[in-house]
């Protein structure tokens, strides 16, 4: 009979980063920081959901989850577009983007740069298909309107991309010098 602890679903070190990133993604959201201004109906492009990307790879679709949760319920909260004040377009789709990043990630060799721009890509797509989606489903946007947001998505890809590359391989880098934890 093997009596070795179980690991944990959630362990000390993927609450702390969950945390953090939350906060982050918060931070971002209430600064103003976290969006960039752009001219079509959304009037910005974002990268809230970076906190969520980065946090699936580094720890695993569970902190994508709630990472992407905490930003989903941010977003609600804050709501200043009516779009967003409803939360099966604010809240549910976020959900998803740490959970895209993350399996996009998985079939590549640990942090790569094929894995992170991969998992950049497919949690920013996950990210704004959804909640395209959600509020056309919910008749709260026009799809006629969907062709002028894509200059926005393409932007919001390829920022994505280059912050997740950055923050993850300069992460890892941190960690490596200190003799931390190789995730």
């Amino acid at each position: 009979m093997n009596h070795s602890p179980q690991p944990s679903l959630l362990d000390l070190r993927k609450i702390v980063i969950t945390g953090v990133l939350s906060a982050i993604a918060i931070l971002l959201g209430v600064t103003r920081l976290g969006f960039i201004p752009v001219p079509n109906i959304s009037g910005n492009a974002t990268i809230l959901h970076l906190p969520a990307i980065i946090g699936a790879v580094l720890e695993g679709p569970l902190v994508g989850l709630l990472v992407g949760g905490i930003f989903g319920i941010f977003s609600f909260l804050q709501a200043t577009n009516p779009i967003f004040a409803n939360p099966l377009v604010s809240v549910v789709p976020r959900l998803f983007i740490g959970l895209a990043a993350y399996y996009a990630h998985l079939p590549f060799k640990r942090h790569s740069y094929a894995g992170l721009a991969a998992a950049a890509i497919a949690g920013t797509l996950t990210n704004t298909v959804l909640v395209l989606a959600a509020a056309v489903w919910t008749d709260l946007l026009d799809p006629a309107l969907l062709p002028g947001i894509v200059p926005q998505v393409i932007a919001e890809v390829v920022i994505a991309v280059v912050l997740t590359l950055a923050v993850v391989r300069g992460w890892k880098g941190m960690e490596t010098r200190k003799g931390g934890s190789s995730v």
